[in-house]
C-alpha cells in the first residue's frame, strides 16, 4: 500500500529549483512519485511506506532547500 504525503518546500522559485527537490528526494529508498508546484511550494511524496521525515528533511537540505 503507498502512502502518499505533502510536503512545504521554502525557497524554490523555479523549474530548476523543482528538478533538484525532485532529484533528492527520488534517492530516497521507496518513494515511487515526487510532484513539485513551485508557485505554492508544495511537494507531493509517494512512497511504498511513510517515509522519515528527517530523511526527506536531509534530502530537500541537500537540493539547498528547506522543508517549512
Amino acid at each position: 500500500m503507498s502512502a502518499t504525503t505533502t510536503y512545504t518546500v521554502t525557497g524554490m522559485t523555479c523549474g530548476h529549483c523543482a528538478a533538484s527537490v525532485t532529484e533528492e528526494l527520488s534517492e530516497i529508498a521507496g518513494v515511487e512519485d515526487v510532484d513539485v508546484v513551485v508557485e505554492t511550494g508544495a511537494v507531493t511524496v509517494t512512497s511504498a511506506q511513510p517515509l522519515d521525515e528527517a530523511a526527506v528533511r536531509a534530502a530537500v537540505e541537500e537540493a539547498g532547500y528547506a522543508l517549512s
